[in-house]
């Protein structure tokens, strides 16, 4: 069968934004009188959907939560400096498309967040189509992201390879049956 859909993930997969993302965040909470270090966000929260790892940290009022949320967002742009382009990847996937394959991106991460970081890396409008957390029920390891852009492109998991690299993508991938390629960048 031949591939005809390529689903990437974009934080850690298609681009390296996990520094912008920390120190968003960090600058956020502090505004917020919480100081949380680099070391124990790796080690506790990295990898965490916004609303769990506010939750977590205890911020527990949904107002406080989004407007949290929107802060982070609003600062990630002033940490671009650290985001880099997994350019191996980006450069067969636009070959990819360039020979009528078609080519999503599916994440956990915040829609504004990717649009920005892809806007940045001067790559925007580049994909065919992106899906977030926010438009589906149950997030990764959950399936249901990669299981509805093939609805969409009216592909099957045969036709479709994923690139992942978190372990919540990577069983999120197995379980859609879909074949897929572990990334590290």
């Amino acid at each position: 069968m031949q591939i005809r859909l390529i689903i990437l993930d974009f934080d850690g997969t298609l681009a390296a934004t996990e520094e912008a993302n920390m120190q968003a965040y960090l600058l956020a909470l502090r505004e917020e009188g919480i100081e949380l270090d680099t070391e124990e966000y790796r080690r506790r929260y990295f990898g965490m959907r916004c609303p769990e790892f506010l939750r977590e940290i205890g911020i527990t009022n949904e107002e406080d939560i989004d407007r949290v949320r929107r802060r982070k967002i609003e600062l990630y742009p002033t940490q671009f400096s650290s985001v880099r382009l997994n350019e191996p990847l980006w450069n067969f996937v636009q070959d990819f498309r360039s020979q009528g394959g078609k080519v999503w991106v599916a994440s956990t991460g915040q829609v504004e967040n990717i649009t920005n970081a892809m806007r940045y890396l001067g790559i925007e409008g580049s994909v065919d189509g992106i899906l977030t957390s926010r438009d589906v029920i149950e997030p990764k390891p959950s399936p249901e992201v990669f299981l509805k852009v093939m609805e969409r492109e009216g592909v099957t998991p045969a036709e479709t390879l994923i690139f992942e690299d978190s372990l919540v993508g990577i069983a999120a991938a197995e379980a859609s049956g879909a074949n897929y390629v572990k990334v590290k960048i």
